[in-house]
């Protein structure tokens, strides 16, 4: 029987493709879970039609993402942390700690988006890595100063 997947599906498929698979399996298992829908025309169309539209949202969402890569490259986050004499942390910046710095500076990023790798356990200026989009990262200088 010949389908449209509606969702990826593992070792059939991608969400929007036609494929061919067994009877029962598609009578058993995708179609009543709603992972496809038989392919006729009218459905190849909407499915058509669906693809472009989430292709132009995507488009888009990159975009914005590499505007917002582009303005965080040019920024940098200070954050104030206890050290002992030898410039060391009493603790480390996390990626949640970097997270409220900038959304005191107006930009609300996820906090498991941040990537510190490894951890910041002293005094110093560091680059740290988001990944604002599968294709999409940004530098940011992280500041740690003496509190």
């Amino acid at each position: 029987m010949e389908v449209i997947l509606r969702y990826d599906v593992p070792n059939v498929g991608r969400a929007g493709q036609a494929v061919t698979v067994k009877d029962g399996y598609a009578r058993n298992y995708l179609l009543p879970r709603g992972l496809a829908e038989k392919a006729t025309k009218e459905n190849l169309a909407r499915i058509a039609a669906e693809l472009k539209r989430r292709a132009i949202a995507e488009a888009k969402e990159r975009e914005e993402c590499q505007t917002l890569a582009a303005r965080l490259a040019e920024m940098s986050v200070t954050i104030p942390r206890k050290a002992g004499d030898d410039d060391k942390l009493f603790g480390s910046v996390t990626n949640l700690d970097i997270s409220k710095a900038l959304e005191k500076m107006g930009i609300v990023i996820d906090k498991k988006k941040i990537l510190v790798d490894p951890p910041i356990r002293q005094l110093g200026i560091f680059t740290v890595e988001i990944a604002l989009h599968p294709e999409v990262t940004a530098n940011l200088r992280v500041w740690v100063v003496r509190e």
